[in-house]
């Protein structure tokens, strides 16, 4: 039943994985549109490729700590009185310093605020933000298909292998080190996006990381197989009792 919960896992994982991934074209494509995209020359009345700045005031501002699927989100009021709602993914680092009645800026694009911009000039994208979606997508396929490959090695070897002790150390010795690998491309996207970093930098980091995780599965796999991980400490002896 495990290692078939672990196939599962595996399955599902390199489809979020294969999904990800084929979806970095697209959004590289959108992010290239965006930054050489024209300011607009005039107010837009209809959704345009274009980009136009307009000042908004904040009417309020949440975060969303704590909630379970809730992401920060504020409401902005144009000055007209017309309000606008905008989410963003994380609260860093204008989101967390918004509070009603401030002034801020927002980037309209194709119908949508894409951008804020406080007063003290610091940037942030929003759920609609272009801007970060190539590196995101490249980071989770990298971290889904490392670790659903992985796992789904990991899970079928001790289907053909019931019985034998070192295979199934060894197939978890698999399992494990591709969590590793998945863990590790999402640290590495999260420093990429933390330093502005450009999108190669994650490939660029992850893959050495990578190379010395699957050097050290295979020798882990290798030590398995021989024996070198089995217990095969004996089990104290108990004194025998002294004769009488």
């Amino acid at each position: 039943m495990r290692s078939v919960m672990w196939i599962l896992i595996a399955v599902v994982t390199l489809g979020v994985g294969v999904a990800s991934a084929r979806e970095v074209g697209g959004a590289l494509d959108r992010e290239r549109e965006y930054r050489g995209a024209p300011a607009c020359a005039a107010v837009p009345v209809e959704a345009s490729g274009c980009v136009w700045e307009q000042e908004f005031t904040v009417r309020s501002a949440a975060m969303n700590r704590g909630k379970r699927g809730e992401a920060p989100e504020a409401e902005l009021v144009l000055p007209s009185g017309k309000p606008w709602e905008v989410t963003f993914l994380r609260t860093e680092p204008v989101m967390s310093e918004m509070a009603p009645d401030e002034k801020v800026v927002g980037v309209i694009w194709h119908g949508q605020v894409v951008e804020v911009r406080d007063a003290e000039g610091r940037r942030q994208q929003t759920s609609d933000g272009p801007v970060g979606w190539p590196a995101d997508r490249l980071g989770g396929a990298l971290a889904c298909i490392s670790f659903g490959l992985a796992a789904l090695v990991g899970g079928v070897w001790p289907l053909f292998a019931r019985g034998d002790r070192r295979r199934v150390t060894a197939a978890k010795m698999v399992r494990w080190h591709g969590v590793g690998l998945g863990a590790t491309a999402i640290l590495t996207l999260w420093a990429q996006a933390a330093n502005d970093w450009p999108l190669w930098a994650v490939p660029a980091i992850w893959g050495p990381l990578a190379l010395l995780i699957l050097t050290s599965m295979t020798a882990f796999a290798l030590g398995a197989l021989r024996g070198d991980l089995d217990d095969d400490a004996p089990a104290p002896q108990q004194p025998e009792p002294l004769a009488s």
